[in-house]
């Protein structure tokens, strides 16, 4: 029986699907694998790609923050933010990329160092989104738009 799978954010549903054969998810703790008949779990996760396996494709997206909960083959993932692979523009990205790599270029001390935190969390945002996205237009994955 595959998994259900459920990925939201406080502002909409990302997606829904009920036939996810494999979900792969980077958790606080590293990279984990759910497969159907999967133990009840809760975890944090991270900031990476998210995979659904499905038949027929493979469904790719980037996930900032949030938790996972999977009971009885129902899996949840409560994000913080998430975007599907075809729905990251890469060109917004890069630009994110550049402005916090300018941000870090000038790293500054006392009150400015929270501006750092913000570049650095801006930074792996960006790199995250970037890699998703060229790792699915190298693989000729179409965005939803060429569909």
């Amino acid at each position: 029986m595959p998994l259900s799978l459920s990925v939201v954010t406080a502002e909409r549903t990302i997606l829904t699907r009920e036939d996810v054969l494999r979900l792969v998810v980077p958790t606080t703790e590293g990279q984990i694998t759910v497969l159907p008949s999967h133990a009840a779990l809760m975890a944090g996760i991270g900031f990476g790609e998210l995979l659904a396996v499905c038949p027929g494709e493979t469904v790719a997206m980037a996930v900032f923050g949030g938790f996972l909960q999977v009971t009885h083959d129902q899996v949840t993932v409560l994000a913080d933010a998430a975007e599907r692979a075809e729905d990251i523009n890469e060109e917004r990205a890069e630009a994110a990329r550049e402005r916090a790599a300018r941000r870090l270029a000038g790293q500054h001390s006392g009150p400015e160092a929270l501006n750092l935190l913000r570049a650095r969390l801006s930074m792996e945002r960006a790199l995250v989104r970037l890699r998703i996205r060229r790792r699915r237009a190298a693989t000729g994955v179409p965005s939803m738009s060429e569909r």
